[in-house]
């Protein structure tokens, strides 16, 4: 475990950001947003059911009135111990009952709202029937950027977790990679991630050889070679907060070809870090980045956006990507993340989380970006 646990996030907390979300929504044409249980209910209220089920559990933010949790029953009490439950009222509904009729008056019947992305389909069609004036945007369309600009609490919890990532790269470069299967070294990743504190490990890529040109690659039954260029790329949540990271090592030396290709990523990450400043469009860091690989020769083998924000889940927005004009803006985090991929023989990809600062940006993850030969 790297550190102490921070402070706990307050009712007073969870009561600003859904006054923050209710005026956003309102400042966006919206009558409000409709939050079902998953990240954005738990970055709000701080409440997560033990069980998603079919039954309804909704928050209503709208700006003017109060924040209203819609329960079943049997998980009000659950709800009720909840951090941010002073912050907002509780209303249960029991099995038997309509629970879209009960929560349908909180509604402006004309209403357009923003429901969070991972809503059930069952829900919103049924308040389409109860309400049929209403209709719905996605919180990703809606309100993209309500969780981007962290505070400095959530800033403090993003670099512990980068900090336990970087952690289980300096334990993970150490274990023997040559001739054990690549599901055995993602094992290790999530071991070491859990013991330098991670509640929850999302994933664990260990992408050998020919596997390392498959950006997402499942780590499987293939032997790492002498040879082989092995891309690792891991993260999950440590105190509710995401780490990713990516580095590339080698077994065995590497040649010319293997080292050259290495270098152009890390140039072309050292690009895309150094175009992060208040004010400068998303897409700015991926051009940055994407221009260093493409001067080099190797541009149709960049095959993915340069980045993605991260906070209570590990990918979210902001998307630093061609066509995202969205501005920067200080306390917005999100990956580094370019990479070449040589179909059939290798590939490399080199990865930070970076924050947006007053005056540029602070890498999150701070382990060598050279090329390190393991066993």
């Amino acid at each position: 475990m790297t550190g102490s646990s921070p402070a706990p996030f307050t009712a007073d907390d969870y009561r600003a950001r859904m006054r923050r979300a209710a005026r956003a929504a309102e400042d966006t044409g919206l009558a409000g947003l409709l939050v079902a249980p998953g990240p954005d209910l738990v970055w709000l209220t701080g409440y997560a059911p033990t069980a998603v089920t079919e039954r309804l559990t909704l928050l209503v933010l709208a700006a003017g009135q109060d924040p209203v949790l819609v329960v079943p029953a049997l998980e009000a009490p659950d709800a009720a111990h909840a951090a941010g439950a002073p912050a907002l009222t509780l209303r249960d509904w029991t099995d038997g009952k309509d629970p879209y009729a009960a929560t349908a008056p909180l509604l402006d019947a004309a209403g357009r709202f923003g429901v969070s992305d991972n809503a059930w389909a069952l829900h919103l069609l049924a308040f389409q029937k109860a309400l049929p004036g209403t209709s719905y945007v996605s919180l990703t369309e809606g309100l993209p950027m309500l969780r981007a600009v962290k505070d400095a609490a959530e800033l403090t919890r993003l670099a512990a977790a980068g900090a336990a990532a970087d952690a289980t790269f300096e334990e993970i470069r150490k274990v023997p990679f040559g001739g054990r299967r690549e599901r055995d070294v993602a094992g290790d990743l999530a071991d070491l991630l859990r013991r330098f504190g991670h509640s929850e490990v999302d994933f664990t890529i260990v992408a050998s050889g020919p596997n390392g040109a498959n950006p997402h690659h499942e780590a499987g039954d293939r032997v790492i070679e002498q040879g082989d260029m092995v891309v690792l790329d891991f993260g999950g949540l440590l105190h509710g907060y995401g780490s990713d990271t990516s580095r590339t090592v080698h077994v065995g030396e590497p040649d010319a070809e293997e080292r050259r290709v290495h270098d152009i990523v890390r140039e072309a990450q050292e690009a895309g870090f150094r175009a992060v400043r208040p004010g400068a469009a998303c897409q700015d860091v991926d051009r940055a980045a994407r221009a260093v690989i493409t001067e080099a020769g190797y541009g149709e083998y960049f095959i993915h956006r340069t980045g993605h924000g991260i906070g209570v889940t590990t990918h979210e927005p902001p998307y630093m990507i061609e066509g995202e004009e969205r501005p920067l803006v200080p306390g917005m985090c999100f990956s580094v993340e370019p990479g070449i991929y040589l179909p059939g023989r290798f590939g490399v990809r080199i990865e930070d989380i970076v924050t947006v600062t007053e005056d540029g940006g602070r890498r999150l993850n701070n382990t060598t970006r050279e090329l390190v030969v393991v066993d």
